[in-house]
C-alpha cells in the first residue's frame, strides 16, 4: 500500500496536505460558506482552511485557498487594516482566477467566481480610491448560475 503524499507542490513550493473525505470537505465547505455569509469572516477562514488542506485537486485548492483569502481581507477590514485588505484581495484574485480556468460553474462550492472576482476587482480599485478606508462591503458569495438549475 502506498502511503499519500503529505505536501501539494504549488509555485514551485510544498503546501501542506491533510487527505480529507469528500464528506468532510462538502461539510467544511458548507460551514465555511455559512460563516461568510453571516460576515463571521474569522470563521469562515477556519471553517474552509481543513478543505483547502483536505484536497489534492489542484483547481478545488486554488478556488479555497481564494476563498479563504476574500474571507481574511475582511477579517482585516473588521480591523481596520486597508494593507491587508488589499494583500489579501490581491492573492484570492490570482487564486479564483486559476479555479474559474477550470470551469467557472464547476466549482465545489458552486459560487459564481466570475461574479467574485469582479467584485474584489471593484474592492481593490474602491481601496486604491479610498486607501483610508474602503466604502465598499463584502461581496456576497453568490451561486453559480449553472448551479441554480
Amino acid at each position: 500500500m502506498t502511503e499519500r503524499s503529505v505536501v501539494v507542490g504549488r509555485d514551485g513550493r510544498a503546501k501542506a496536505y491533510r487527505p480529507l473525505p469528500e464528506t468532510e470537505r462538502a461539510a467544511a465547505i458548507t460551514a465555511g460558506l455559512a460563516a461568510y455569509r453571516r460576515g463571521d469572516y474569522f470563521a469562515a477562514h477556519e471553517d474552509l482552511e481543513p478543505a483547502w488542506m483536505g484536497t489534492d485537486d489542484p483547481a478545488e485548492r486554488a478556488l479555497l485557498q481564494g476563498l479563504i483569502k476574500v474571507a481574511a481581507a475582511y477579517v482585516h477590514d473588521v480591523r481596520g487594516n486597508p494593507a491587508g485588505i488589499a494583500r489579501n484581495l490581491t492573492g484570492a484574485r490570482a487564486l479564483l482566477r486559476e479555479a474559474a480556468a477550470d470551469g467557472p460553474a464547476t466549482n465545489a462550492a458552486g459560487i459564481d467566481l466570475p461574479a467574485l472576482i469582479a467584485a474584489c476587482d471593484a474592492r481593490l480599485d474602491d481601496l486604491a480610491a479610498h486607501p483610508d478606508g474602503p466604502t465598499l462591503d463584502a461581496p456576497p458569495l453568490a451561486r453559480s448560475p449553472r448551479s441554480q438549475r
